[in-house]
């Protein structure tokens, strides 16, 4: 018997309506959410291309070709149990990537049962012998006019022209709303690993407060999971899931709060290097890429805060990884309840100007490192019973929280419901 993989989904009967979809031949039925990625390959297929200028909405499987920007106003709602993809693409070019404009929004509400899946063509091909792979899908973008600590005119990672401008003045910009959506084998580089110019699974750029994201999970993206380039946007119950570079990067002065967040490393997975050396972080902060001050800072609050790595500090497990939190080029961070285990070193705080604030809360920060748990500035006051060093990871309290090595169990550290029904994280291949 051939092996196929398998994945939680449902969907929604409801016909996509709006002049950028081609017409579905037949409308979707419901599906339980214990169905496979291969019932989902078998239903018809809406082929959508160019800007959304107008309000439109997406249903049922989306096949994306190309980089499609909402802009001019229009929403773009997408319904629960939506799945999308890239359209596959031969050339060296970007496909499936969706922009959302300083000029547009996205209303993507999906549920508990019926999350919205931007995922893997090779997933949905309906080919029992094809696999998923980071890149597969290109990356969702959002982009606002709330503050940063570069010009308005700054494009975006990966992208260039005016429509992917990012910051201003407006703190309160509104984006829209993503809640239960996982983003699955997604990122573009254009150029080479680590060059800069890369598309992540979710990349925010100048994104206001009054901008809903919650319950996101995204998975083995090529580059970073989730990467704040300035904004306000606050943030709760993400999910990192084995990216390739870094789960969670900040930039450009973002000062938003993310509460209830996870990042768990799969040792097997890919990962990102640089000089030969692992260059792959759980948090990885910069105030700029120059490591210069500005009247705003990066400065993000992180509360309720799990990273997880490998279990053993071996090659090809717990080296394959480099810090768990490192704070640099002028960085800072501001970090309540959290744990974070698995990484040669657990926090590292680099260079002059960045630091842990004082502002964390100190005592409620528990770190294990292989080789070193903290080093750097801010980090001294965190107790020195809150710091464990070995080649075995520390538990700090959870079950089993090391994805690679069994039945895996973060708890009590699931604040985030995350291993409810909306989320994934067994790849692999069964019969």
């Amino acid at each position: 018997m051939k092996k196929i993989p398998l994945i939680a989904v449902s969907l929604l009967c409801i016909a996509c309506q709006n002049d950028h979809l081609a017409d579905s031949s037949s409308p979707f039925e419901m599906k339980p959410t214990s169905a496979e990625y291969l019932t989902v390959s078998v239903q018809p297929v809406t082929q959508v291309s160019g800007p959304i200028t107008s309000n439109t909405t997406w249903s049922g499987v989306i096949e994306m070709d190309g980089i499609i920007e909402v802009k001019n106003g229009a929403t773009l709602t997408i319904l629960p149990g939506t799945y999308i993809k890239a359209k596959p693409n031969s050339k060296w070019q970007a496909t499936g990537v969706l922009v959302i404009t300083k000029s547009g929004k996205i209303n993507a509400t999906g549920t508990e049962t019926q999350p919205i899946v931007f995922t893997s063509y090779n997933l949905l091909d309906g080919n029992e012998d094809t696999v998923a792979r980071p890149g597969d899908f290109g990356g969702v973008i959002m982009l606002g006019d709330a503050p940063t600590n570069v010009p308005y005119t700054t494009n975006i990672e990966g992208l260039n022209g005016p429509d992917y401008y990012f910051g201003g003045v407006n703190p309160y910009h509104n984006g829209g709303t993503m809640k239960y959506v996982r983003i699955e084998f997604a990122g573009y580089d254009f150029t080479g690993a680590n060059s800069g110019n890369e598309i992540n699974g979710l990349t925010l750029g100048g994104v206001g407060n009054g901008t809903t994201l919650d319950h996101i999970q995204v998975s083995y993206s090529l580059d970073d999971s989730f990467e704040f380039f300035g904004g306000t946007v606050n943030a709760t119950n993400l999910v990192s899931l084995a990216a390739e570079d870094d789960n969670f990067d900040f930039d450009n002065g973002y000062t938003g709060t993310i509460t209830c967040a996870l990042s768990l490393g799969d040792y097997f997975g890919y990962h990102a290097t640089s000089g030969g050396s692992s260059d792959s972080n759980g948090i990885e902060l910069d105030n700029n890429s120059t490591g210069t001050p500005t009247v705003l800072i990066t400065n993000p609050t992180i509360n309720n805060l799990t990273i997880i790595g490998a279990k053993y500090g071996v090659a090809g497990q717990g080296l394959v990884y480099e810090n768990g939190i490192h704070i640099r080029r002028y960085g800072k961070l501001t970090l309540n309840n959290a744990s974070i285990t698995g990484y040669p070193t657990g926090i590292r705080v680099e260079s002059t100007g960045s630091v842990l604030s004082s502002a964390s809360n100190l005592n409620s920060i528990f770190v294990h490192g292989f080789g070193t748990s903290v080093i750097g500035a801010g980090t001294a006051g965190i107790p020195t019973s809150n710091l464990m060093t070995g080649t075995t990871a520390a538990l700090l309290g959870m079950n089993q929280p090391f994805l690679n090595e069994g039945s895996w169990n973060v708890s009590p550290r699931n604040c985030g419901n995350f291993q409810g029904n909306w989320t994934k994280y067994n790849f692999t291949i069964v019969e």
